[in-house]
């Protein structure tokens, strides 16, 4: 590896992932084929929508003696600027539906939805969230476009630029004192109050259903990598990095791609923030555990003290290992995406979009962690992108240039 930083990072073994083996389990019946086909037909059928590209970058690859490195960019994702437009927007659409369907009207198409014939039932309809920030934009968006009011719980640590983002799409914001995981009980207890519907991309007991729907939103990203991975038909990468949190992004794209190519997956790597490991944690004790005390990062959308008990059904199966980063290497990934690897083109990468290169970085500059990984000459890595400048304030402080003036040097 030449001119690149070196990061410590932490591995943490899966060992109940089920290796070389065809798609089914409990991955199967929560990501359906059925739910699957309802999702991507959904979710092409949205005004914008067009796959997010599969960028080569070569230079890194070379830089870190890999055979390929190809990076998801969901930085232009619906102009929302992350992943979080395919799930959470996607739930918000499944439970319009399902009230409406309560109150017998049943829609047709989406044209018929985004019309104004049922805009006196929808108004009445109000979804609400707890968000790192992500989130909360996605369900926001939603909510506008199909004409429902929304509540947005931010707690202390979301920043204000990413508060400002969500108000732009005409969601009420509600402040909470505490962490991520306390915003979500809140959330979850106002909403039974109020008759208000919670749209969660984390699952609780009798709470299922919807963060299913999110993880299924998901799938469709992956869905697009299959068709863009280059090589002759059916060549699959050789690994996945992508980002943790709360595991349902992980999940979704996981299994999804398990489906897809069989046996043959790709080895999946989850990335996550030294204080919050959460899926480590669980990985390492064979069930959900917790991360006790402060989970606040600087890769603020992975600041999650919880694994998702929905997304861990998916993740103990399809996810092989867990790597653990600092915050200094996502901060300094930025910097490195934003000029290039070796002629590489600029890549605007928020501070959880680019935790995934993050932590390929740091494992290629660990001789021991290489060969752990399998990270070779003829390694084929995906790197999920999960998000661009989603606070542009944060982005020119770290780079030292706006989001606008990297994007040109495109």
């Amino acid at each position: 590896m030449t001119n690149l930083p070196a990061f410590a990072c932490r591995h943490q073994a899966n060992d109940l992932a089920l290796k070389s083996e065809p798609f089914g389990g409990r991955t199967a019946e929560i990501l359906g084929a059925e739910a699957f086909a309802e999702a991507k037909r959904e979710i092409t059928a949205w005004p914008g929508y067009a796959p997010t590209p599969l960028l080569p970058l070569s230079g890194l690859a070379s830089a870190l003696g890999l055979g390929a490195i190809h990076y998801k960019d969901e930085g232009q994702r619906f102009g929302l600027k992350s992943f979080k437009a395919l799930g959470g927007a996607y739930a918000v659409l499944k439970v319009l539906r399902r009230e409406m369907a309560a109150r017998e009207i049943h829609i047709g198409g989406l044209a018929e939805l985004l019309s104004e014939d049922h805009r006196s039932v929808t108004s009445a309809i109000t979804v609400c969230c707890a968000t790192d920030g992500n989130h909360g934009r996605s369900v926001a968006w939603a909510a506008q476009m199909f004409g429902c009011a929304c509540v947005i719980y931010l707690h202390e640590g979301v920043s204000a630029g990413r508060e400002n983002e969500i108000v732009a799409y005409g969601a009420r914001i509600r402040r909470v004192s505490g962490s991520y995981d306390h915003s979500v009980r809140v959330a979850a207890e106002e909403a039974r109050e109020q008759g208000w519907f919670v749209v969660s991309d984390t699952s609780w007991e009798g709470y299922e259903e919807v963060p299913a729907w999110v993880m299924q939103g998901y799938m469709v990203m992956a869905d697009e990598i299959a068709g863009q991975w280059p090589g002759a038909e059916g060549s699959a990468p050789s690994h996945l990095f992508i980002q943790g949190g709360v595991g349902g992004l992980a999940a979704g794209v996981a299994g999804q791609l398990w489906r897809h190519f069989g046996a043959q997956r790709p080895r999946t790597v989850v990335v996550e923030p030294e204080k919050a490991d959460c899926i480590a944690r669980t990985m390492q004790a064979g069930e959900l555990t917790p991360v006790p005390g402060d989970v606040e990062t600087f890769m603020a959308c992975l600041a999650g003290a919880n694994t998702s008990p929905l997304a861990w059904e998916i993740l103990r199966d399809s996810a092989d290992e867990t790597l653990i980063i600092p915050d200094m290497a996502a901060e300094e990934t930025m910097r490195i995406l934003a000029s290039g690897v070796g002629g590489d083109r600029p890549i605007v990468a928020g501070e959880s979009g680019c935790a995934a290169a993050a932590a390929l970085i740091a494992a290629c500059g660990d001789a021991a962690m290489r060969e752990l990984l399998g990270l070779g000459a003829d390694a084929g890595v995906l790197v999920i992108g999960s998000e661009g400048a989603t606070d542009a304030e944060i982005y020119r402080q770290v780079v030292g240039r706006t989001p606008e003036e990297v994007a040109s040097a495109i």
